[in-house]
């Protein structure tokens, strides 16, 4: 990985190329980002750098994390995360990123936190089919239906896709195009969809696929 970024899903648009062709986009506020702290293989067992992005009032971070940001001599931020970089060398503590460390065509991912539907069923959850809704089949069209066979395992596989708890989790979209880059406002445009709601954080990295 050779550059890495924070930034705000602000929503999705539409811009068009050259050829006059749609292509749908969303926008995302990246950075800029200030390097809060160095990971060195000698002191941390690794190498990677800690961004932080938002500004938030040092009265609304506990002491610890305003004692972390008083050592590094930079503002509190309210996101911080980490990115392990091939060469981390070329950036100090305090140094600032913008958008324009990514270029127009680069292919990225893009994770993030998917949006929260509650408790879901099985059909919702894990497209399952629904049961014939005739010849007595009763109110249970949309129930999960067998579990499996009774004495022999006498158990349920573990993963069999049950009813539960549907989205909020990290979810990374992979080998999406950089579409136009606004640096003056720190505006990313990628092509495609990314996970979560408006106004979600998400991590922006050199595509592993590319």
């Amino acid at each position: 990985m050779q550059k890495g970024i924070i930034g705000k899903k602000i929503g999705m648009t539409q811009i068009f190329d050259e050829a006059g062709k749609i292509i749908p986009v969303t926008v995302i506020e990246a950075g800029p980002c200030v390097v809060v702290q160095k990971k060195t293989a000698e002191n941390d067992g690794y190498c990677a750098l800690q961004l932080g992005f938002g500004d938030v009032k040092p009265t609304k971070v506990n002491k610890p994390m305003k004692g972390h940001f008083d050592k590094a001599d930079v503002a509190c931020k309210k996101t911080l995360k980490e990115f392990r970089l091939d060469d981390i060398d070329a950036l100090n503590v305090g140094d600032i990123l913008k958008a324009d460390t990514f270029a127009v065509g680069d292919a990225v991912d893009v994770t993030g936190t998917s949006k929260g539907k509650g408790f879901a069923g099985a059909i919702k959850r894990h497209n399952q089919h629904r049961l014939k809704e005739t010849h007595g089949t009763g109110p249970v069209h949309r129930q999960a239906g067998s579990m499996g066979a009774c004495s022999s395992p006498s158990r349920i596989y573990k993963g069999k896709g049950m009813a539960g708890h549907m989205g909020a989790e990290q979810v990374t979209v992979q080998n999406l195009e950089v579409v136009k880059i606004d640096a003056e406002n720190n505006l990313i445009a990628v092509k495609g969809a990314i996970p979560g709601a408006k106004g979600g954080i998400v991590c922006i990295t050199d595509s592993v696929k590319a």
